[in-house]
């Protein structure tokens, strides 16, 4: 899966109300937002900031929240590859004349009606549909930090220079959202396994590249933990919360490999329900770690997400006790081993949603001590 940071440019006409930007690709010429990869150095919304001014031309303030991600298939000459991008609002206050890729691509206001009949992906339209333009957040010095700094120039070195020696503080939350962004990208693997949608070998290797990734974050973070003088919250409640996300994706892994390992080719209806509330929870959790940036301001909707998923957990139990019953009547008495094989594989996918719980507990409890 690849990670991009995308803006949702915006302005507010006093004739025409909220008007999105929209540019054309450079290959398909089709609408999209501005986004790229990860700048090192840059932390994950002035990264997307970046974008908007190399690939769009405009500069303005940005959100250090994102309004949500959606996923599209990014073309490679090695085939199609999943992309993820976290789109952050960005109110443009100066469109440039000239910017880099101006040859490249064409920019248009759009209404947001317009601009989502436009696009292709249906996440995207989704947010272009729901983006109201009173975003909480607003990093002022975006255009100071971020729009005149080209990425060889000695302006960035500077950058990289006071990043090198301040505190990392918002370097924890980019963390966080990677590693929630991965949570769901291993979430959809395993859903698409157990529908059919992919096959069990081809998802199993997505799975455990998730995994994979998930583990790099997390030393990261331990790495982070230990050489910062200041952290957002206590160390231990980010040690507990990276810890609890890192889980989740070791039970999917664990699920993959007992299905591998008993050559489990078909799954019970409640499996299937299953991975999919593993699937729900995961997207909660992606909405709420950006929350954390600002918990005072966010307590009341962290504690609704953390409720749900408690709530998912609790559907999963019960899917998993009637999932067992189903599978004793079926083959208890004439296939024991086919009873023992399938008993394994809801275990594993039960131990999903608890570690998803776990991530919910340790949410919730950074939300009370600080709130």
């Amino acid at each position: 899966m690849i990670t991009q940071y995308g803006v949702l440019p915006y302005r507010t006409d006093a004739q025409d109300g909220l008007r999105i930007l929209l540019i054309t690709s450079k290959e398909r010429r089709r609408w999209v937002i501005p986004k790229g990869n990860p700048i090192p150095v840059f932390l994950n919304y002035e990264s997307a900031a970046r974008e908007a001014f190399e690939e769009a031309g405009v500069e303005g303030r940005i959100s250090t929240a994102p309004i949500g991600s959606f996923h599209y298939d990014k073309m490679r000459r090695s085939g199609a590859a999943d992309a993820i991008v976290t789109v952050y609002p960005l109110l443009v206050i100066r469109e440039a004349a000239d910017w880099p890729e101006r040859a490249e691509r064409t920019r248009q206001w759009f209404s947001p009606e317009a601009a989502a009949e436009a696009v292709e992906e249906p996440e995207l339209k989704a947010l272009l549909l729901a983006f109201t333009g009173s975003q909480d957040g607003p990093y002022p010095r975006a255009s100071l930090v971020v729009m005149g700094v080209n990425r060889f120039s000695g302006g960035y070195r500077m950058l990289k220079f006071f990043r090198a020696i301040m505190p990392k503080e918002d370097r924890f939350f980019d963390m966080f959202e990677r590693h929630a962004q991965i949570l769901v990208a291993g979430a959809d693997a395993m859903v698409r396994m157990l529908s059919g949608e992919d096959g069990i070998a081809e998802s199993c290797a997505k799975i455990s590249e998730h995994e994979n990734k998930a583990d790099e974050v997390t030393r990261d973070v331990l790495v982070a933990v230990r050489r910062s003088f200041i952290t957002p919250f206590d160390r231990s409640a980010i040690t507990a919360l990276t810890s609890a996300m890192d889980d989740s994706l070791d039970e999917m892994w664990q699920t993959a490999k007992a299905i591998t390992l008993y050559e489990v080719e078909s799954f019970e209806p409640q499996m299937k329900e299953m991975s999919e509330l593993a699937a729900q929870a995961g997207r909660l959790v992606l909405e709420a770690v950006p929350l954390l940036r600002n918990i005072g301001r966010n307590a009341a909707r962290l504690h609704e997400i953390t409720e749900q998923i408690v709530h998912l957990e609790g559907l999963a139990d019960e899917l998993h006790a009637a999932g067992l019953k189903a599978l004793f009547q079926a083959h208890g008495a004439t296939q024991p081993m086919a009873f023992i094989v399938g008993r394994e594989v809801y275990s594993h996918i039960e131990r999903v949603l608890d570690r998803l719980e776990d991530v919910a507990d340790e949410i919730q409890g950074i939300v009370i001590d600080h709130a």
